[in-house]
């Protein structure tokens, strides 16, 4: 969609044409000769069995300017880990599959847990926090990319062009985040749409606008699970191991980057991948959780940041965010009209009032206990304390990928 309006405050790459390619992956091709990227995918075994996976190691097979690519591989036995091996033997390059739940890489976790070094508990965020370590420790990549595998209409070009603003030395950005539309016959994305942005824009309203605030506001799509970064700063950066991964992600960011070194990117024309279920009645599921969880990392990171976030403004928080969100609904559904797009009223306001209860949830959590659960030490921690910590990764990864 051709848009190339600047908005926020960091750069943003429209799609402003079809993308030609060929000639973005003969660039990346040259360009990753000395830059080399390591492409990581974190992956549920069930997806290995879904209709996305599939066509994403397909539409990879064809891709020739990645070094590496790193499967973070979770919820397999030993007969699912072997199977993996050959289900992802169609790639381009020979994929390592880092197996999370094999007793080599468990005993790396005990390890760290044993060392006061805890990886927190298993999700996504801890997945891939291992994978980097290990594009890390085998020195062969600069650039590190990431993408979801439950991505339906999955396409090469959504690859390109989120490699392309890190990996290309005449841009030269240290992070680029994705963004999409998310459109079928109606609009997706309510967590983004009716938690995040009316959260964000509500806390503007009530703290004044801070910086790291207008820095989460300039995203289309914050949630968004696709990024690149130089390599570096998979070192640097902190994680949190719960559905707060992305947010925490784009804090660590932005507490070690420039801001004219972010950048975020549209890759593709529209995105279609599984929908969670909401969940209004138990905030302990579907995006009722990650709504808690999204909100408890924002609002820790904002006490890190210096603001006050005392009862007062988090009760004032829970009244103002509905009001945010009631008038969004509104924009939304005046822009599907507009568009001939199904827009179910009630369901909108019922994922208002869910995520509203998330946001009472999340600041009674933070009330109580305002640090919460650690995030994930950061690789130049990890490898201060533990010298050989990278020595034993390798070779616990290499022994399961050579057996």
């Amino acid at each position: 969609m051709a848009d190339f309006y600047q908005t926020g405050v960091i750069a943003t790459l429209h799609r402003l044409a079809p993308t030609q390619l060929d000639r973005i992956e003969a660039e990346l091709y040259r360009y990753s000769r000395y830059r080399p990227i390591a492409l990581v995918l974190p992956a549920l075994y069930s997806e290995l069995e879904g209709p996305a996976l599939p066509r994403i190691v397909q539409e990879l097979a064809g891709v020739g300017y990645l070094q590496q690519i790193v499967v973070a591989l979770a919820r397999a036995d030993e007969e699912r880990f072997h199977h993996a091996k050959e289900f992802f033997s169609a790639l381009p390059v020979r994929p390592t599959i880092i197996w999370n739940d094999g007793p080599n890489i468990q005993r790396l976790y005990a390890l760290l847990e044993e060392n006061g070094l805890p990886a927190g508990s298993d999700g996504k965020g801890r997945s891939c926090w291992m994978a980097y370590g290990y594009v890390l420790a085998s020195r062969q990549s600069d650039i590190i990319a990431l993408h979801d595998c439950d991505i339906v209409n999955y396409t090469r070009e959504l690859l390109a062009r989120l490699c392309y603003p890190v990996v290309n030395p005449n841009i030269d950005y240290e992070f680029c985040k994705g963004y999409y539309a998310r459109v079928t016959d109606r609009m997706h994305g309510r967590v983004t749409r009716l938690l995040m942005s009316p959260l964000i824009r509500s806390l503007i309203k009530i703290v004044g606008p801070r910086g790291f605030l207008r820095y989460l506001d300039s995203f289309r799509y914050p949630l968004a699970g696709e990024f690149s970064m130089k390599a570096d700063l998979a070192r640097a950066n902190r994680i949190p191991s719960d559905w707060g991964l992305e947010v925490g992600v784009l804090a660590e960011v932005y507490r070690n980057c420039a801001i004219k070194r972010i950048c975020q990117a549209e890759l593709c024309e529209n995105y279609e991948h599984k929908h969670q279920d909401l969940s209004p009645d138990d905030p302990g599921r579907g995006l009722s959780k990650m709504g808690v969880d999204i909100a408890k990392n924002l609002f820790r990171t904002m006490a890190a940041e210096g603001i006050q976030l005392t009862r007062g403004v988090l009760d004032t928080l829970s009244a103002r965010i509905v009001r945010q969100a009631e008038d969004t609904v509104n924009r939304y559904h005046a822009d599907a009209l507009i568009n001939g797009l199904r827009f179910d009223r009630h369901l909108e306001e019922t994922a208002v009032a869910a995520f509203a209860n998330a946001v009472k949830i999340a600041a009674a959590s933070f009330l109580e206990d305002p640090l919460g659960a650690p995030l994930i030490p950061n690789w130049n921690r990890i490898t201060s304390a533990l010298p050989d910590f990278f020595d034993q990764l390798l070779a616990a990864v290499n022994e399961d990928n050579a057996s």
